[in-house]
Order: C-alpha cells, then sequence, then structure tokens
C-alpha cells in the first residue's frame, strides 16, 4: 500500500509513513460500500490573498471562522464533513445513513453556509459552494487516533468543478441535483457552462432561495395520478370520525416512503372540511428537525389561521389565555417578548407552560364544533414538539381527532400511552395499481405488458409507479400527454429513478449487518433464490439465519415464497434487490459471486444450468471458468436453437478467455471458440460480426503460426464473403481455401470450403462450375471423409450442399436432379428434427416448386419455413424466405400480398448485409410496382439493381433484372423497342453463359414474340 500524503511504498503493519511521517491511513473494506449521495464542497474565495501575506497563526485565526461556520451549517441539516481543505471542505448528504431528502437537505445547508459566513462581519471571508447529487464510494478510513468518513467517485469533482466556477457568496448546482431539490429550494438556470476535466458543456443552476412550500406541496405539484382505491383505510378513518362526538380520537397512519400516507390523508381531510370539520394542519419538516419548536409553531399558526377564518367564532384564542400562557405562545412564535417574568422561569416550567398553552389553545377550538389536527411525517419532528404533540395526542377533549402520520421507524414512543389507532399502510392492490397506471400512460392496449412490468417492478407503491413512469416519459421512452402516453421504443430494465433511490436505501439502512449480508447474496443471487443457497453462501448458523429472514420478511424487503418445489425467498419488488446490489462495492460483489459459484459447484444439481454458473463466474472475475461455463451455455443455447443467446453466451466465453494470461493454449483455444461460435452469429444473420470472428481467428493463427487453425479461419471469412462481399472476392478466396484445405489434408474444413466455393460460384453467375463444386463435397460427405469442421455436424454440411445443388440445377432447368436432392435434404432435415435443418429444407423446397411453375404449393412450403424461422430467431433464411414467398404471391397474381412481403424481405437483407437477397428482392418488387401500375418506379428500381449486380459480378441476378427490364418497358415508341431489344439480347447472352436455361428460353421466346409482331408488340 501507499502513504495518502507522499504516496510512498508502506507496509499494511506500519502506523507512521517512514518518508513523511503521516499517520497511515487503513480502508476497511467490510465498511465501503456504493451510496447515492448529495455532495457539497465549499471553499473560501481567494483564501491564499487573504493569508499570504500573514503569520501560520494568523492565518488560521483568519480563515477559522469561515470553517467552524461550514462546519455547523453542515452539520445542522444532518450532513457529514469527509474532508477539510484549508481553506475549506468537502460534506456529503445520504450518508453513512442513507436519506431521501439527501438533495435539499445540502441546498439548505450551503444556503445557511452562506448566511453564516457572511454574519462574521469579515467583509474578506467570501465563500462559494458546489452541489452534485450522484453515486459514489463511502468508507470508513482509520489512523491509529481516529476514523474518517470519505467518499470516492467521479461526483466529487463534479461539485468541486461547480464550487470552482461559482462566483463569491453564490451556490452552483447540477441537474441532478437541481432535479431532486426542485420545489423544496428556488433555482435559477444559468445555461450549460464548460467545467475543467469534462468534455461537454453541462447545466448549472445557482440557488436563490428557500422554497415555502411544505414536503406535501412539492409531492402534489408534482403528481400525475389520480387517487385510487384505500377503501379499507378509508373506512377505519370514518369509523373513528364517527367517534369523534363523544370523545377524542388520535389516529396513527403509518406506511413506508412512498405509501401515499400523506394523499390519504389529505383527501380524508378535505371530506371532513366538507362536512363542517375546522381543519388544523402541520407538516414536520427535515430541514428543521434541529430548530426547537418548528413543528409546534407551524401548528399553532395553522390554529391562528384557522380561527380567524371561521366565521362562527370570534376572537383570538389567545385572549382566553393567562399572561405566562400567552407569554409561551409568543416565544413559540418567534415574537419578541419584554415581560422578564418569562425569563425568570426555569427551563423546565418555560416547556411545561408552552405545552399546557398549546393544549389550551387545542380545546378552545374545539369547543362547539368539531376540529382534526393533521400532523405529517412525524418521523422528522424535533424534539421539543413531540413533547407537546405528545400532550396534545393525550387530551381527553369531545370533537378532537388527531391524525398523525409517520414512517415506522420514527413512531413516536408514546403512542400507545395515548391509546391511539395505528392503520398500517400496505402498497395498493393489482387493481388499483393497474388503475392508476391507467390513469396516467392512456387505456390503449399496447401498454398492457409495460404496465404490469411497472406492477411487478414497484410492488405497487404509488410513488414508485409515478416516479417510474415520470422517468420514462422524461427520456422521451413514452411520449405523449398524460393519459395518453405512447411507448416509442422497446424497455430493456425500467431502472430506478433518482428521486426514489434513497427511500430504499434508508429502508436498506434500518436493517441489521447480518440482515443486510443476507440481502445482498439474495441480490446477486436475482429476483428469486434458493433459501439453502443463501444460507450457505451467507455462511450464518441456522438460528441466526432465520431470524433474519423473519426480520426481513417483516420489514417486506425478502420475503418467502410458496412453492411445492424449494422454499424460496423473493424481493418483495424488484427496486429493493437493485438499490441493494448496486450499493456494494465491486470486490464485495466479486467476493459474494465467487462464493455464489463455489456453492453451486459442489452441488450436483447445478452442473446442468451453465448459464448461472457462468453468470456468476463473471461477476465473480473468475476468467477461466467464466470462459468454460460461458462455452458450454452456448452450445446448450445452440441445441435448443435459442441463437441470440448463443452469441450473448459465445461472446462473454471470447471476453473471459481473453481476460486470462497471453499463452499458445489461450490463443488455440480463443481461435477454436471463434469457429465453433460462427454457428450462432451466422444463424442469426449477424454476418458481419460472422466475418469479423474469420479475421480475428486467421490473426491470431498467424501469430502463433499454426496453419491448420489458419485455415479454418480463411474458411470462416470465405463463407462470410458470400453474404458480405462481391461475388468475385468470394471466388477468389474460396478457391484459395480450398486449395490451402487440401493441402493440409483437413478434410472437414476441405468440405466446407467447396461448399462456400460453391455458392461463390452461384452468386457469381457460374452455375454449372456451382454443381460441380457442390457435387464434389456431396461426394466426399457421402463418402469415407464424411467429415464436418469443428461443432459442424457432417449432415448439416450435407443438407447445405444438397439445397445449394438442388437451386442450381434449378436454375439450369434440371428440374429431375433438382428434386431428387430436394427429397434428400427434406429427408435429413427430419432425421435431425433441428430447426435450421427444417428451415433449410422448406427454402429448396419452395424454389423448386417454384421452378416447377407452381407458386400455389411453393408459397405453403415457404410459409412454414418463414414462420419457423421467426419463430427460432433464424434471421439469415428470413429475407431469402419473404422473397421467394413474395415471388410466390406475384405468381398468383396476389400483388398487394406480394408487395408487403418483398419490401419486408428487401429491408431485412439490408439490415442483415445480405447483398445477393437485397437485389432478387428489389428485382421481383419491381415486377410487382409495374403490375399496380407505377411503370416509372418499376424501371428506376430495376435500372438500379441491373448496375448493381453488373458493378459488383452478380451475373446471375443481372440477367435477371435484363429480363424485368424488358418486361417493364412499354413498346410505345422506336426507343423503348429497340432498349426491350438491348434487354433482351444482353439477358439471354448472361443466361447463356451461366447456364440458366429457363431464363434464356423465356428471354428468346420473348424476343422471337417481338420479332415477328413486328411494330404491335403485346
Amino acid at each position: 500500500m501507499h502513504c495518502f500524503a507522499c504516496q510512498s511504498a508502506i507496509d499494511p503493519d506500519d502506523s507512521w509513513c517512514s518518508k513523511c511521517g503521516a499517520a497511515v491511513r487503513k480502508q476497511v473494506d467490510p465498511d465501503s460500500e456504493r451510496r447515492f449521495v448529495t455532495i457539497l464542497r465549499a471553499d473560501v474565495v481567494d483564501s491564499t490573498g487573504l493569508v499570504a501575506e500573514l503569520e501560520p497563526e494568523e492565518a488560521v485565526s483568519r480563515l477559522e471562522p469561515a470553517l467552524a461556520a461550514m462546519r455547523a451549517a453542515v452539520r445542522q441539516f444532518g450532513g457529514i464533513v469527509s474532508k477539510e481543505l484549508g481553506d475549506g471542505l468537502a460534506a456529503v448528504f445520504g450518508a453513512p445513513i442513507a436519506d431521501d431528502n439527501h438533495a435539499p437537505l445540502a441546498c439548505h445547508a450551503a444556503i445557511e453556509l452562506v448566511r453564516r459566513v457572511g454574519s462574521l462581519g469579515d467583509p474578506g471571508l467570501q465563500v462559494r459552494v458546489g452541489l452534485h447529487s450522484g453515486h459514489v464510494v463511502a468508507y470508513m478510513v482509520s489512523s491509529e487516533f481516529s476514523k474518517v468518513y470519505e467518499i470516492g467517485g467521479a461526483a466529487q469533482h463534479l461539485a468541486a468543478r461547480l464550487e470552482s466556477a461559482a462566483e463569491a457568496n453564490q451556490i452552483y448546482v447540477s441537474e441532478a441535483c437541481q432535479k431532486l431539490a426542485d420545489g423544496h429550494v428556488r433555482f435559477d438556470f444559468l445555461g450549460r457552462k464548460s467545467l475543467r476535466g469534462f468534455s461537454e458543456a453541462l447545466p448549472v443552476y445557482r440557488i436563490v432561495g428557500a422554497s415555502d412550500l411544505s414536503s406535501w406541496r412539492v409531492r402534489r405539484a408534482r403528481s400525475v395520478s389520480r387517487f385510487v382505491d384505500r377503501t379499507m383505510e378509508r373506512a377505519l378513518l370514518w369509523r373513528a370520525a364517527e367517534r369523534v362526538p363523544t370523545s377524542r380520537q388520535t389516529v396513527l397512519l403509518m406506511g413506508d416512503a412512498g405509501i401515499g400516507k400523506s394523499r390519504l390523508a389529505h383527501e380524508f381531510v378535505q371530506d371532513l372540511r366538507t362536512d363542517g370539520w375546522l381543519l388544523v394542519d402541520a407538516e414536520c419538516s427535515p430541514n428543521l428537525q434541529g430548530a426547537p419548536f418548528s413543528t409546534l409553531k407551524r401548528l399553532v399558526l395553522s390554529i391562528l389561521e384557522a380561527v380567524a377564518k371561521d366565521c362562527d367564532r370570534r376572537g383570538d384564542p389567545r385572549e382566553d389565555l393567562s399572561a405566562v400562557h400567552r407569554l409561551a405562545i409568543d416565544a413559540v412564535l418567534d415574537l419578541p417578548i419584554s415581560d422578564p417574568r418569562w425569563s425568570e422561569l426555569e427551563p423546565y416550567a418555560r416547556g411545561r407552560a408552552i405545552s399546557e398553552a398549546s393544549c389550551a389553545i387545542v380545546e378552545s377550538v374545539v369547543r362547539g364544533k368539531s376540529a382534526i389536527l393533521l400532523i405529517e411525517d412525524l418521523h422528522w419532528v424535533d424534539r421539543a414538539s413531540d413533547n407537546v404533540i405528545a400532550a396534545i395526542a393525550s387530551l381527553q377533549t369531545p370533537n378532537l381527532f388527531v391524525f398523525l402520520t409517520s414512517r415506522p421507524n420514527g413512531m413516536p414512543e408514546w403512542i400507545a400511552r395515548c391509546r391511539a389507532e395505528v392503520i398500517a399502510m400496505r402498497p395498493l392492490d393489482d387493481d388499483s395499481g393497474l388503475a392508476m397506471l391507467t390513469d396516467m400512460l392512456g387505456t390503449s392496449a399496447t401498454n398492457g405488458d409495460l404496465k404490469n412490468r411497472i406492477i411487478s417492478h414497484t410492488a405497487n407503491v404509488p410513488l414508485f409507479i409515478e416516479e417510474v413512469c415520470r422517468g420514462l416519459k422524461d427520456n422521451g421512452t413514452l411520449r405523449g400527454q398524460w393519459g395518453d402516453l405512447a411507448l416509442v421504443r422497446p424497455i430493456e430494465e425500467l431502472g430506478i429513478p433518482a428521486s426514489i433511490q434513497g427511500v430504499i436505501a434508508a429502508r436498506l439502512d434500518r436493517v441489521s449487518r447480518q440482515e443486510r449480508l443476507v440481502l445482498q447474496v439474495a441480490a446477486a443471487l436475482g429476483p428469486r433464490s434458493n433459501e439453502a443457497v443463501v444460507q450457505k453462501v451467507s455462511e450464518l448458523p441456522e438460528s441466526a439465519f432465520q431470524d433474519c429472514l423473519a426480520a426481513l420478511d417483516r420489514a417486506e424487503l425478502l420475503v418467502r415464497v410458496d412453492s411445492d418445489l424449494e422454499n424460496s425467498l423473493e424481493f418483495r419488488h424488484e427496486m429493493v434487490r437493485q438499490v441493494t446490489y448496486e450499493s456494494m462495492v465491486e470486490k464485495v460483489r466479486e467476493s459474494i459471486h465467487a462464493r455464489v459459484l463455489a456453492a453451486f459447484e459442489s452441488d450436483g444439481t447445478w452442473r446442468d444450468d451453465p448459464d448461472s454458473l457462468s453468470y456468476h463466474a463473471v461477476r465473480a472475475k473468475d476468467w477461466p471458468k467464466a470462459f468454460s461455463y460461458g462455452r458450454s451455455a452456448a452450445q446448450k443455447c445452440l441445441l435448443r436453437s435459442a441463437y441470440a443467446d448463443a452469441v450473448d453466451y459465445f461472446q462473454t466465453a471470447m471476453s473471459a478467455l481473453d481476460k486470462t494470461p497471453m499463452t499458445r493454449s489461450r490463443e488455440m483455444n480463443a481461435i477454436d471458440l471463434r469457429m465453433e461460435a460462427r454457428m450462432a452469429f451466422i444463424w442469426s444473420g449477424r454476418i458481419a460480426e460472422w466475418v469479423e470472428l474469420g479475421k480475428e481467428a486467421d490473426r491470431r493463427a498467424n501469430e502463433i503460426e499454426d496453419v491448420g487453425r489458419k485455415v479454418a479461419a480463411m474458411t470462416v471469412m470465405a463463407g462470410g464473403q458470400n453474404f458480405y462481399g462481391t461475388p468475385t472476392e468470394a471466388v477468389a478466396l474460396g478457391e484459395e481455401v480450398v486449395g490451402l484445405a487440401e493441402e493440409t489434408g483437413n478434410p472437414g474444413w476441405r468440405n466446407l470450403a467447396l461448399y462456400n466455393l460453391g455458392q461463390a460460384y452461384f452468386l457469381a453467375g457460374r452455375y454449372c462450375e456451382a454443381e460441380q463444386t457442390f457435387a464434389r463435397a456431396r461426394s466426399h460427405l457421402l463418402g469415407m471423409e464424411a467429415s464436418a469442421p469443428f461443432a459442424t455436424p457432417p449432415k448439416y454440411t450435407l443438407l447445405l450442399c444438397c439445397m445449394m445443388k438442388s437451386f442450381t440445377h434449378t436454375v439450369m432447368g434440371q428440374l429431375d436432379a433438382a428434386e431428387q436432392l430436394q427429397r434428400e435434404a427434406a429427408t435429413i432435415a427430419e432425421e435431425t428434427g433441428r430447426p435450421y435443418d427444417r428451415v433449410a429444407a422448406a427454402y429448396s423446397g419452395g424454389w423448386l416448386k417454384l421452378g416447377q411453375n407452381d407458386p400455389a404449393a411453393a408459397a405453403a412450403i415457404l410459409e412454414d419455413g418463414f414462420v419457423l424461422a421467426q419463430k427460432h430467431g433464424i434471421r439469415l433464411f428470413v429475407p431469402v424466405l419473404a422473397c421467394h414467398l413474395g415471388i410466390a404471391y406475384l405468381e398468383q397474381g396476389l400483388l398487394e400480398r406480394a408487395r408487403g412481403m418483398l419490401t419486408e424481405a428487401r429491408e431485412e437483407a439490408r439490415a442483415v448485409g445480405y447483398t445477393s437477397a437485397v437485389l432478387r428482392s428489389s428485382i421481383y418488387l419491381a415486377l410487382v410496382t409495374h403490375r399496380l401500375g407505377d411503370i416509372r418506379a418499376a424501371q428506376n428500381m430495376l435500372r438500379e439493381a441491373r448496375n448493381t449486380a453488373c458493378q459488383q459480378g452478380f451475373s446471375g441476378l443481372e440477367a435477371e433484372a435484363l429480363f424485368g427490364e424488358a418486361i417493364v418497358t412499354p413498346p410505345s415508341d422506336a426507343a423503348n423497342k429497340a432498349a426491350i431489344f438491348v434487354a433482351l439480347r444482353a439477358a439471354i447472352a448472361l443466361a447463356s453463359d451461366s447456364g440458366a436455361l429457363p431464363l434464356k428460353h423465356k428471354a428468346e421466346a420473348m424476343l422471337s414474340a417481338m420479332l415477328a409482331s413486328g411494330d404491335e408488340f403485346t
């Protein structure tokens, strides 16, 4: 390790640095965790100039009053000073104990900080402050004599840059902090500013003052949903209200943050006001917990205001109080008191007088009229007010309804003494949650799946539902107006809005260290976990573990799930799991995942689940195991035709392997893995990545001088060229690879190389050479050398050869040979049952039926293959199947269906990078367009396709495009007739050279008809 002061190397057991003498700071990893907090940075402006010419003692004396004022302001609002910087400090709000109000508290602390320094009376002492909310790593650093709470991460640098940019006595705030504190504090937007160390200008705000809005009014102003349900809670409240005429009623509405306590309370009291009740309300503020009698002051002011507005009442209730009690109320209201009798009272007597006076005022306002005293958020009440509210709640006075709200961790101790009825609020039921979502998102059925996901994600906590929806709207995922929102792009994860991260983190901070460990293990295992595995990984004794589960179940964080198969544990909602997981620093996560991996490996039931083993190996950063399990998971996905998932696991395995030490063995595995992975990339239609696999394998094979693996890599590259390159390039590379494969004596790669070369000849329009090459490969695969490359079944390669050879014979007009090969392909597909083989057989069967002039039969076969390809994600075949299905519809005269299918085929081919499929789709889409009456568009499409085919060497497709041009060109004048003659003769020449006899015969027949009809061609 290194000294924090001079960075010299030191021994972990040393207490002092031998170079500079600084005490050694030791980080305690178990106490480190990620936190979402607000960071405050403040310093004295131009402090260097203030103390440059002063002696050290004088410099300290000059700056210390400002530093003391800064510390006091931070501590007043619950912040922690994490570091002092000589002329300033860094502080954190929301850690080590989470607080969902960390941003407003930090803003109020900053305002107070500036006020306190300004009140010192030293005009030379001016401060500037920067605030930012973000994720940090927080940890305890210990030395021989003390412990210091420190934070690390990029978030603190932005706070420091905002502080540097601020002007004297100004507070600059980041957008993240502004969003969290908006409503509690007033801001000016200063525009985007360039800050040192940040590549882009960032939005910056300036605090201009504290807001007078209460927390409820801030939440109400942001609310976009209507009040729903709460039938049971409302019934209990009304029952209590009915008993008020005969006896005082005290009700505590208890629930976690976001559950809807304030919403229900205000809905209920408004109903009472409508019935003529007098309403007195006050709210405890997190910003004023350190201010004595702050809540009571609000309550007294509310009473006076309510009485003044009540036309049935006369006079000020203070007039009926004794002189001492009037002085007590004046003291609560911070009014100047000149009467010496008040100052002569002992502190205890003053407190008793305030309590008695407050109770007397309350009793006076309920005489003859029912009144409800609503006091919200008792968990934030200041200590002095708490005693008085306890006395008021215990009054034995008819017509008085004391209505309180609190979070569970802040429930007053005196609640039981005053015989209060406690109503515990729970999340909404699913129907109410859906009603709330329908009100916000709208009634469109397209949002049905999203609504269900939000319900599951938030567990029907109203605030969480609203904030998730707001986040989706703010980031553009949902567009429109509230009540009519449309989902415009897929959602992978709903995430956790910053506004509620602190709410959840605060709940997690209420659990013990052991309970937190159980939560962390369960979070690493996923939304649902096996109880036995959690206990094994937690390494807790049975009794302690069961106590933890019981406590977590009571807190509704981790609950048992009824299951016939196993004892399962499930998070109450996904956001609790995510916050738990994200709060762990990287080393803790790695350790837990490593222990989970070891537990799985020791339990034989997990050996058939490489997906889970791979997941935990990656997160434990056990790269050899991540490679092994990732590869196994990919192979498992291939067996069940989950090709997209197989690609993901192959990429995981490749990445993990590359993180292991460089050896020849590693490089051999890396090449083999890419050769094995090629099948998943091919079938998923990820052509560009397929080619890159070959290139990367070729580079590695050259570096270790492995000729055999180089041949394999080049064969993969050659196959990719058939889709991604030009036929000329594909033929040249294919011929080279076949030669190398034969030289090295590897029959498996030679057979695949022959198939690739035959495909290249086919795309180049060299059908005779294609047929001969496919015949050679098929002969090998049917004979003694029936081998295929690594991870490729011989029957798969044989099926492809039969498929392509059948295509070739069909194009050449040799339908009997084509049909025999098609039957062979269909037999192989039936034997293997693999979806890919069945799709390939359907493709060749449809092509054959088109060659036999049976488009209806072709359509039936191709439709089955198309559905199968889409179902299993065999994207490589989707464009070609769609293209030939469109051709089948065209030949049946189903023009609109043909246009839709060919358009889809062309777009999908472009997305995949399948050049020949793009050209063929364009040619036949042009013919459909012509049949539908748009001759000009058809001509343009065909001309473009013909030019592209000519330039890139697709001579067979060039011939088809020329023939299409002859069809769509109207023989209306001499110039058009001449163009038709040129197109037909060119098509005949190309078809003749390539061996495409059916196309040649069609073109010759059309040319003969034109010549025979003279000027009248129809």
